[in-house]
């Protein structure tokens, strides 16, 4: 069929652009020639995505990690790099590097070793034999814990161990329990699978794999430390005093060993010791992740050296800016609390029955000196049973901002709502929690009928009256002039939250 129309162009044929691994990484080299790392980490991130076999890349993408200092994950990207291209020079030293400056000293002397082996010529010869010698220097005498033959397990261990990190924990048990069916006397699998184990609420399984460890390998710092850990959590005093007796007493070369042990001393409240091995790496050029330095700030803190600890904190901040909140210095600042003190108050509160309570237990939460150990407690929090209203709770109580999420905004003015009348309490007694036990209440019915919670200020004042006026002799005019609104605002709020109250329900 002929088409007459003289303006007819037959179609041209489009090719679609489909962006590649080496398309973002050449953007993330523009942005590294501009020294924009973050912008480069993003890229190249997207770039392993979509290049997933090329060891390159995976390298590259390591040394911007180690750029922003998440030495962690740089080494995590590096073993990629090296199973995809085995025995790559480069490669090979940055992994001794990473893993000297995680206090990985078996492992870093391996990889150093390796380079030379492999490169005997190489450009970074000078470089290796350093790592060499500092590494060899700190082992000292101390047998290895690991040949070379063992490095493959070591590998598949890290990669357990990340998944037990993220929460995967039925994948990471499953890694763990087939490390210890062919290797039986990896003491370091068995420690990883108590800690899965007791992430998972089986502390049982938990606590018998760690005597396991120490009947076959007497005194394993790692297992001590654990056991510790669970004493803390499970609060058994009895066996958490023995076990600081112990670990107290102990006094390790190794630099995970120092790292781990100053951790758990820290956790448990032995900040004098803590500080102690915390800093002998830092004064000795440790570089660890942002766990290293969350535990070396807060027992500098409570050893009595603040100054040094808000310095530590601000390189940590650097590192993991979600750590805001956390700082150990909230506990002098609630000290006078009693409810935000009472950490058993709290996770009754976390753990009640009714929605509302969980919520208050939630706000709670961004203010305890004790929030750091009970989101590190699995047995507290069971985020897959929360509602979407808990969850954005929990994550407020993280540190996320959720400022430019406009369906949000209802829900960030209730809690405003709830700081104005923390301030107006001062210091939160049992009595003052029947206030913010009614306004949580009302928040979840108000939320389920999509009330968008308009003028905190006149909110607060209400609740305030409502609470109080079936409780003693007050009046509006009183309260109005408290929150410095008219009586007029006041009675209007004062009505539209009556309808939440439960006596109201048709």
């Amino acid at each position: 069929m002929e088409n007459n129309n003289d303006n007819y162009k037959p179609q041209q044929n489009i090719v679609p652009f489909l962006p590649n691994g080496d398309f973002y990484y050449a953007k993330a080299q523009t942005c590294m020639d501009r020294g924009d790392f973050p912008k480069a980490a993003k890229y190249l991130k997207r770039a392993v995505e979509l290049s997933p076999d090329d060891a390159m890349i995976f390298l590259q993408y390591a040394i911007v990690e180690l750029e922003l200092g998440n030495t962690e994950n740089a080494r995590s990207l590096l073993l990629v790099a090296n199973d995809l291209e085995a025995n790559n020079p480069e490669v090979l030293l940055f992994l001794a590097e990473t893993s000297a400056g995680l206090g990985m000293l078996e492992e870093a002397l391996y990889y150093a070793e390796l380079y030379i082996e492999v490169d005997q010529s190489g450009e970074y010869f000078d470089e290796a034999n350093e790592i060499i010698d500092f590494v060899t220097s700190m082992l000292g005498k101390l047998p290895r814990t690991e040949d070379a033959g063992n490095k493959v397990l070591s590998r598949e261990q890290e990669r357990a161990r990340q998944l037990m990190e993220s929460g995967e924990h039925e994948q990471a048990i499953e890694i763990f329990e087939n490390i210890i069916a062919e290797n039986p006397n990896f003491w370091s699998a068995y420690n990883n699978l108590a800690l899965s184990y007791f992430y998972q609420g089986e502390n049982e399984q938990a606590r018998a794999l760690l005597h396991e460890v120490l009947l076959g390998n007497y005194g394993n710092i790692h297992a001590l430390c654990n056991m510790a850990i669970i004493a803390y959590y499970e609060k058994d005093e009895k066996e958490l005093d023995l076990l600081e007796e112990t670990l107290v007493k102990l006094h390790p070369y190794n630099f995970e060993h120092r790292f781990k042990l100053g951790a758990t001393l820290a956790l448990i409240g032995c900040y004098e010791e803590a500080f102690k091995w915390l800093k002998s790496l830092y004064v000795k050029g440790y570089s660890g992740d942002a766990g290293f330095y969350f535990w070396l700030s807060h027992s500098a803190f409570f050893a009595g050296d603040e100054k040094f600890s808000r310095m530590i904190w601000n390189l940590l901040l650097e590192i993991d800016p979600t750590k805001e909140g956390f700082e150990p210095w909230t506990h002098a600042e609630f000290e006078n609390d009693t409810i935000l003190n009472d950490e058993e108050y709290i996770v009754g509160k976390l753990q009640h029955e009714y929605r509302s309570e969980r919520l208050f237990g939630l706000y709670l939460l961004t203010k305890t000196p004790f929030k750091q150990d009970i989101l590190a407690n699995p047995a507290i929090i069971s985020v897959d049973d929360y509602s979407p209203m808990e969850k954005i709770f929990l994550a407020l109580s993280l540190g996320h901002d959720f400022e430019d999420d406009a369906s949000l905004q209802p829900m960030l003015r209730a809690i405003e709502v709830a700081e104005i009348l923390y301030i107006q309490v001062e210091s939160m007694e049992i009595e003052d929690t029947f206030q913010f036990q009614m306004w949580f209440m009302i928040c979840e019915a108000a939320f389920e009928k999509g009330y968008k919670f308009k003028n905190p200020v006149a909110l607060a004042a209400a609740v305030e009256f409502m609470y109080k006026s079936s409780r003693m002799k007050i009046t509006k005019k009183e309260v109005a002039e408290l929150y410095e609104i008219s009586t007029p605002t006041l009675t209007k709020y004062i009505d539209e939250l009556m309808q939440f109250l439960p006596i109201f329900d048709s």
